[in-house]
């Protein structure tokens, strides 16, 4: 049994435990110190040695179990000299936990995505998933990423990553893990994935006509080159955000929550000005698309449009046979290229590539430093550059 003795002229405990030793087929006692005056302390870390020094004679010492008894024995530390214990979470809890904080912050469909990658996630750890959160390994993150390229594809597998990474991220912040594991697993490279495109001005001008008499993606679409926003923060936009007397728009985007004004140009303005005056603020200005009920329902409306315009490929509705695993071969042109069709049209003008990621909100620490306030004025005179595609 261990025990904790004093010895004379020393301030700290120390630990008396036994240790397996398997060359000599038999066990010698240790004495080593706790590094600890407090005599509750330093029972409890020789405790936890000696839950240690049992597992490793019956084998059963792994990295996981050498982590949970670490993981637990510092929480018994704790709790024996403070009033409240320490906070801990099983894996499973943990996420949960993060999940319903998500809830509140992320769109309906974002949350749904976030939710199916936990649920496997937790259905691929099994038992393991109501262990303490701190024995989780890059290892276990690593092989359920492989799982997921196996059994759908890349892009969901690395997608899963990056949720994962975010998840044990705040787990970081609010001191459950001492370091990310998911963050020491790299993402998965694939030569079929393409890298998207801006379109051109002639192009845009294309899109515009296959709009025909659809007023409403017809706006969307100059939304999103004149703002550089995404296709969910436009669906979500209301009057309220809208200020025509100064010429200005501001809204919070939901993917990194930053607040951003932005100067309206002409062709928004003279959109805006055009569709019927309403008395509610927070009157959607697309109510079609906030209707809708996943953004990937209003991507795949712009493929249609994309399509009329003779930019890509109508998409057949038969099966090809293939399988979930199997992905739709990815599109180098979509309504996210209207962001890279902006930042490209701005630079081309002469602006510097930190004022041109600014006005369509990319995140990255040199503009963060250099560029966290544009006067509105600054931003007019910019974006002004940009081509009128309204007109023919």
């Amino acid at each position: 049994m261990p025990s904790i003795h004093r010895q004379p002229g020393r301030p700290f405990w120390f630990c008396a435990f036994s240790i397996f030793d398997p060359q000599a087929n038999h066990s010698k006692r240790v004495f080593r110190s706790t590094k600890t005056s407090d005599r509750k302390q330093a029972l409890e870390i020789c405790r936890a040695w000696h839950k240690a020094a049992l597992l490793a004679r019956s084998g059963k010492l792994s990295v996981d179990a050498a982590r949970e008894v670490i993981a637990r024995g510092v929480s018994d530390v704790f709790t024996v000299t403070n009033v409240e214990s320490l906070e801990s979470h099983s894996v499973k809890s943990w996420c949960e936990t993060w999940l319903e904080a998500k809830a509140i912050e992320a769109g309906q469909s974002t949350h749904d995505r976030y939710k199916g990658i936990i649920e496997r996630f937790i259905e691929f750890l099994g038992a393991k998933s109501r262990r303490d959160v701190s024995t989780l390994q890059a290892n276990d993150i690593a092989r359920f990423r492989a799982l997921v390229a196996k059994e759908r594809a890349l892009a969901t597998a690395n997608l899963s990553l990056k949720v994962l990474r975010v998840c044990l991220g705040e787990a970081v912040r609010q001191g459950l893990l001492t370091i990310n594991p998911a963050v020491r697993v790299k993402l998965l490279k694939s030569s079929k994935e393409s890298k998207r495109r801006p379109f051109t001005v002639s192009e845009i001008k294309r899109i515009l006509k296959a709009c025909g008499d659809d007023d409403e993606w017809r706006g969307l679409i100059l939304f999103g080159l004149y703002l550089g926003r995404r296709l969910g923060d436009l669906a979500k936009l209301t009057w309220r955000a809208v200020n025509l007397e100064s010429g200005e728009i501001a809204f919070t985007t939901r993917k990194t929550g930053r607040r951003i004004v932005l100067p309206l140009m002409q062709p928004l303005i003279d959109y805006l000005s055009a569709l019927p005056a309403g008395d509610n603020p927070n009157a959607f200005i697309f109510p079609r698309a906030a209707n809708a009920k996943r953004t990937a329902s209003l991507s795949n409306q712009f493929r249609e449009i994309l399509s009329d315009a003779g930019l890509v490929e109508p998409r057949g509705h038969q099966g090809r046979g293939k399988g979930r695993s199997q992905a739709r071969e990815p599109s180098e042109i979509s309504f996210h290229s209207l962001r890279h069709s902006a930042v490209t049209m701005l630079k081309a003008s002469g602006l510097s590539d930190f004022i041109a990621r600014e006005i369509v909100g990319h995140e990255s620490a040199a503009v963060s430093r250099q560029y966290t306030h544009l006067p509105t004025d600054d931003l007019r005179a910019a974006m002004r550059r940009l081509p009128d595609v309204s007109k023919p």
